[in-house]
């Protein structure tokens, strides 16, 4: 005998192919043309089945056959950043990937919110996010990317590069933020490139970025008019490179400590 499916379960097959990404209870309520306390029940109803799961208030995920019995069930955990980190963007090494800026592999995504968060790892379906607040007027610099029918925002080059400077453990750290500048020389090797680069920079009016963003283009051999400029933006007192270095040495020209192994 063939079983026929049951009113719930052609719901649920309709609400699937009408979202390839998180499910909110305002998509049941467009696709299957119900109120919202229908479509929250229905979906803590499927919750309890074990056919979608939650990830936060709110935000279910459908839970395919084969991620029976798996923690991470998501093949694009980024679509979830929107719904739990807005307003933010894709940014650090998630963003160093995204523009080919680096060869290695993160298996975490990194995420700069306005939200009001703790700093550092969280886990969502089985995927560890790394989150940095920011100031809102820090939420510039981005580009807009679509996966699947989720838009959202990914820090562009030189936001992504400022970010970690400003915040070495958002760049996997000072030697491997050094590797991604010179490529980034290299690949963003026009004169505007280098402007983006310096008119950031002014708009996080942040002294003590000027003096690392200085440093280490003098370091990697910038055009020497790119550090120039950076010159005319220093500011008073010190800052450091690097906070977890062992051993230090003060750069007097750009008002920074260094790791000595870093100094010339």
């Amino acid at each position: 005998m063939v079983e026929v499916p049951s009113k719930r379960q052609k719901r649920l097959a309709a609400l699937m192919r009408a979202t390839s990404d998180p499910i909110r209870a305002a998509d049941a309520m467009h696709v299957l043309e119900i109120d919202r306390q229908h479509a929250s029940s229905l979906l803590a109803g499927w919750h309890k089945q074990g056919v979608v799961r939650r990830v936060a208030h709110g935000l279910y995920v459908p839970v395919q056959p084969s991620a029976l019995g798996q923690t991470q069930i998501l093949e694009d955990p980024w679509v979830l950043v929107p719904d739990l980190y807005s307003p933010g963007y894709i940014g650090g090494w998630s963003a160093l990937e995204y523009w080919e800026l680096t060869e290695q592999l993160f298996r975490s995504i990194c995420v700069l919110t306005h939200k009001r968060v703790t700093y550092g790892e969280k886990t969502h379906q089985g995927v560890k996010f790394f989150i940095k607040y920011v100031p809102e007027k820090h939420l510039f610099g981005t580009k807009t990317v679509w996966r699947g029918h989720t838009k959202l925002l990914v820090s562009d080059p030189y936001k992504t590069l400022l970010d970690c400077i400003d915040d070495l453990r958002l760049g996997a750290g000072l030697q491997h933020l050094t590797d991604c500048l010179l490529e980034f020389s290299k690949t963003f090797n026009k004169p505007s490139d280098l402007d983006s680069l310096l008119n950031y920079a002014v708009q996080m009016k942040n002294g003590a970025l000027f003096k690392k963003l200085g440093y280490l283009a003098e370091q990697l051999e910038f055009e020497p008019s790119f550090v120039s400029e950076c010159k005319k933006h220093l500011t008073s007192g010190y800052a450091t490179l690097d906070k977890h270095a062992a051993n230090y040495r003060l750069v007097t020209r750009w008002n920074l400590w260094v790791p000595v192994d870093k100094t010339k």
